[in-house]
Order: structure tokens, then C-alpha cells, then sequence
């Protein structure tokens, strides 16, 4: 099993460079940045936590920018977009993000990306609500053309382009791994149709109930459950919980830190650490 940490880097939180590095030290795997490119005064759809909206999704910075910080401070760390709102996104220019932050990465890049769930906020980039996860699919199909063809193109109903080139190619072959965050089922089957993994949060469901009917699921769809590993998000931090997890076939947990300077965030690295020695 392997151990991530996310955070919504702000002006007022630690660096992405410091965090990273911290987790480094300490054997985690890799460290993760969401995304929102603004938050409308307006509010069509609840925020899924439940209660007012935590003040750092209206101030975190965007993630490839974060990650690439992240990656020039460490060696051996993994960087992920947890999640990219693709639905928000070109995928021309999308796709030229990845391949470029996996160059300077040296090939750690891990491709998290979703749907999201602030209608407001997508409708301001153009995007329609009820088909957003559409634009999801066929905005994933269209970069993997881009990134394996050298010469690409894509006919969707949402996404499309002529033939065209685009460089540079990412360094991991054939694509960094996607990996796709929702709820179950609709985003574990988002995930089996086209993703190298799913996140699932754990704090909101039963994963014990969910994973082995995760796993027919896959199978059923002809792929080996191998290629599509979970990584649970936010779970508590709590020995009992992450070996449950573990032995339940978790391949990574991701815990959310707080948007925090390092006197209150490394305490709770520790604690990980310390779990994580526990658990092996």
C-alpha cells in the first residue's frame, strides 16, 4: 500500500516545494493538488462536505503550477491533480499541461481528474451541467490521441478537432495513468471504462460493502482489477481503518491536509508515518 497526501495550496499555507519534500522524507508516495479556477458568489448545487464551503477552495492555486514546484524541490515523489476538472478544461491545451509536466517531472506525473459539482462554476467556462461528464470522456479519449499519435484527431459530440500534431509526448508510455475520482457506481464505472484507477472517498462510503462489487464490476468489463487499483481518498487516520483498507485490496490512501503552515501540518505527517510503520 502506498501513502499520498493532498492539499489545497494557498498564499497562506505551506509551499507545495516544503510539503513535498516533508513527504518525501517521511516515505510518502506521492502528494496531490485539487482544482478550481474560481467560485461564483451563486450556488446551484450543495457543496458535497455538507455546511458553508471551506475558504481555500475559493484561494487555491492551480495545480499544475503547484505540482511542478513540488517536483522541482523532490527526487522521487509522485505529483497528482486530485481531482483536474477536465469538464471545465480545453483538452487541446490539457493535454499539452500533462505531457509537459511529465517531462519536467521526469515521469511522475499521476493524472487525476472528475466531473466536479459546482454547476456554477463550470457553466462560466462554457460547459453544460448535464452532459459534463460526456465532456469528461470524450475529453480523456481526445488527449489519449494526442498524446499516443503523432499526427491526432478526435470526432466527439462535446470535443473534437481534425487532424493535427501536438508535442511533446508525455515520457510515461502510453499516457500518464488517469486516474478518476467520483462516487460509486457512476464513477467506479467511469473509472473501469477509461481509467488506470479510481478514488473513491472514503469518508463517504462503505468501502468494505463497495470494493469487492467494485471488483465483479471490472471484471466483468474484461479487465484484469490489477489495472484499475483504488486509492481510497481521506480516510480516517486511524491504524484499524488503513489496515481494513489494506487488507480490503487498497493500493494507496490519500489523506487531505489542512491548507496550514508546517508547525500545524508536520504533527500530522508524523502521525501518519507513524501508521504507516505500523501498518507496513
Amino acid at each position: 500500500m502506498h501513502f499520498g497526501a493532498a492539499m489545497f495550496f494557498t498564499d497562506y499555507s505551506m509551499t507545495p516545494a516544503d510539503l513535498a519534500r516533508a513527504l518525501e522524507e517521511r516515505g510518502f508516495e506521492s502528494v496531490w493538488a485539487p482544482e478550481h479556477s474560481h467560485i461564483p458568489l451563486t450556488r446551484k448545487t450543495p457543496y458535497g462536505g455538507g455546511g458553508e464551503l471551506p475558504k481555500e477552495y475559493y484561494d487555491v492555486m492551480d495545480p499544475f503550477v503547484t505540482l511542478t514546484a513540488a517536483a522541482m524541490a523532490t527526487k522521487t515523489i509522485k505529483i497528482g491533480t486530485g481531482i483536474c476538472l477536465v469538464q471545465q478544461r480545453d483538452a487541446i491545451q490539457t493535454a499539452k499541461l500533462v505531457a509537459s509536466i511529465d517531462h519536467v517531472s521526469e515521469g511522475r506525473f499521476l493524472f487525476g481528474v472528475g466531473g466536479g459539482w459546482n454547476q456554477d462554476e463550470m457553466e462560466d467556462h462554457g460547459t453544460v451541467y448535464e452532459t459534463r461528464f460526456q465532456r469528461v470522456r470524450e475529453s480523456v479519449e481526445a488527449m489519449k490521441q494526442i498524446w499516443t499519435q503523432a499526427e491526432a484527431e478526435y470526432h466527439g459530440e462535446i470535443v473534437k478537432f481534425g487532424p493535427m500534431i501536438a508535442r511533446p509526448k508525455p515520457v510515461q508510455k502510453p499516457y500518464p495513468p488517469i486516474v478518476v475520482g467520483g462516487a460509486f457506481p457512476h464513477g467506479a464505472r467511469r473509472a473501469i471504462r477509461y481509467g488506470d484507477g479510481w478514488i473513491p472517498i472514503a469518508g463517504r462510503l462503505d468501502l468494505s460493502e463497495i470494493l469487492p462489487e467494485f471488483d465483479r464490476m471490472v471484471r466483468e468489463a474484461g479487465r484484469d482489477p490489477a489495472s484499475v487499483p483504488v486509492s481510497a481518498w481521506s480516510p480516517p487516520a486511524e491504524i484499524g481503518a488503513v489496515k481494513k483498507l489494506r487488507d480490503l485490496g487498497v493500493s494507496r490512501i490519500v489523506t487531505t491536509l489542512p491548507p496550514a503552515k508546517a508547525e500545524k501540518v508536520l504533527p500530522i505527517l508524523d502521525k501518519w508515518t507513524a501508521i504507516m510503520g505500523k501498518v507496513g
